[in-house]
């Protein structure tokens, strides 16, 4: 197990960014630079023995300082949407951008925290080599209340799995609501084709939106519809069939509700490519996981390489709390107490079939 440390360019401001790299006796690494704590590479093997970069990203700074896709960023204080662009916590309104489809608010924009630089410390620690960043996020930061302490954890271990540890605490009630936007090609991150790649997701129902993407509310049952992912299957076998859910969202970009019992760390999904033998299983602790096969990647700035990443180039598994989970009291809540701790993991692990 190892980590290294590398220049990565040098921000507007003279602020240098740098790339840390784990990497364990597998030759499997992981690389993630400060400007937002950002997970730039990962590099698995194939049934070959091949090693392959299996998540989208760029090649320079300058591309990651634009990053409109959000490619391997750790996304909060709130994941997804929050429909209207406002919520109400202890008697009180909060407006928040409405960078969404002029209505709701996404991914907590426009001070996006994949923006900014983290502070950054790494180490070999007993699961396997890790980097620790950490962010202060002041009150009224992006709309929210609180001041937060914030630590994102990476850790690499010797089974190829790569274990991202959230925490915040905060000095007031807040939303608490983690994920990283990592967009998978197990084929690599330069195949544009994962419509026979295969996923299994381990849910039984899903929360339909409208189409503004918000959810309306309805848990609804995945079965005799598209949304079932509960036996494997290709993502191109349902992806245009006639479903208004995914007529509105151009593909799948839709939160399943997960199986596992609250706060368990479990076995969630999984997906498989067929040509490379490559399999990528998901575990997480969070009630629900945002399934989207990048139906809305233009391929208007270059890839790694050169690559051109276009509509379902790739995949994300965002797992979370639902979409507008803060204004809809049925749903699991996003809320953080002031003084408690927010602390959830997610894990996802590599191997070959």
């Amino acid at each position: 197990m190892s980590v290294t440390k590398a220049p990565y360019g040098v921000m507007p401001d003279g602020t240098e960014v740098e790339m840390y790299t784990l990497t364990n006796e597998n030759g499997t690494s992981a690389s993630f630079i400060t400007l937002g704590a950002t997970w730039t590479h990962m590099l698995v093997k194939d049934r070959d023995g091949n090693l392959g970069d299996v998540v989208l990203g760029y090649d320079n700074l300058e591309l990651y300082r634009k990053n409109p896709p959000h490619f391997g960023a750790p996304i909060g204080r709130n994941a997804n949407r929050i429909g209207g662009g406002t919520f109400t916590l202890n008697g009180k309104t909060y407006e928040l951008f409405k960078n969404n489809k002029g209505v709701n608010n996404l991914h907590s924009a426009p001070d996006l925290y994949h923006n900014r630089i983290w502070e950054a410390e790494a180490e070999e620690a007993e699961l396997g080599s890790r980097v620790r960043f950490t962010l202060a996020s002041p009150d009224g930061d992006q709309g929210y209340p609180g001041n937060a302490s914030i630590s994102i954890t990476y850790t690499l271990t010797g089974d190829d799995s790569l274990v991202i540890r959230y925490q915040m605490v905060s000095d007031a009630d807040t939303i608490a609501n983690f994920t990283n936007h990592s967009y998978f090609n197990l084929a690599g991150h330069d195949c544009p084709d994962i419509l026979e790649q295969k996923v299994w997701i381990d849910a039984d129902s899903y929360t339909p939106a409208d189409d503004t993407s918000i959810p309306t509310g309805e848990i609804a049952p995945v079965a005799g519809t598209p949304m079932d992912f509960t036996e494997l299957k290709t993502i191109g076998q349902d992806i245009e069939a006639d479903f208004a859910q995914l007529e509105m969202a151009g593909g799948f970009d839709h939160n399943w509700v997960l199986n596992h019992k609250a706060g368990e760390l479990a076995l969630s999904a999984k997906a498989v490519d067929p040509g490379t033998g490559r399999v990528m299983e998901v575990y997480t602790d969070l009630p629900g996981m945002q399934f989207y096969t990048a139906n809305g990647l233009k391929g208007d700035l270059p890839g790694k390489g050169g690559a051109q990443y276009g509509p379902r180039h790739a995949y994300c598994f965002e797992t979370q709390y639902y979409p507008d989970a803060i204004n809809k009291p049925q749903f699991p809540s996003p809320i953080l107490k002031a003084g408690e701790e927010y602390d959830t993991t997610t894990v996802y692990r590599f191997y070959v079939s």
